[in-house]
């Protein structure tokens, strides 16, 4: 059996595949923002700033062009490792929400 008759079916629709992107940041966002509490001001803007980050990019792939090489691929895939520190520190300014 093909395997590529599994799934949904976003791919094939552009309003579908943003939407699902969209629940998907919206549900990961909630669930870690009702489960941590910043410990300092710079878990709170640390926080947002890295949200907002992700959100700008996330327009930007969209709204943008394809990339214009091989090259800029590379380089957005090397950029994409800022975030495991950036990630790191943020939660250093967290603290888990008692049960």
């Amino acid at each position: 059996m093909f395997l590529g008759h599994f799934g949904l079916g976003l791919w094939s629709s552009f309003p579908l595949t943003v939407s699902a992107e969209a629940v998907v940041f919206g549900v990961g966002l909630t669930i870690y923002l009702k489960t941590t509490r910043a410990l300092d001001r710079t878990g709170n803007r640390a926080l947002w700033s890295l949200i907002g980050f992700l959100v700008v990019i996330w327009l930007a792939s969209i709204a943008g062009p394809p990339p214009p090489s091989e090259r800029a691929v590379e380089w957005g895939g090397l950029a994409i490792w800022i975030f495991v520190p950036w990630g790191y520190w943020i939660d250093r300014h967290r603290a888990m929400v008692a049960a």
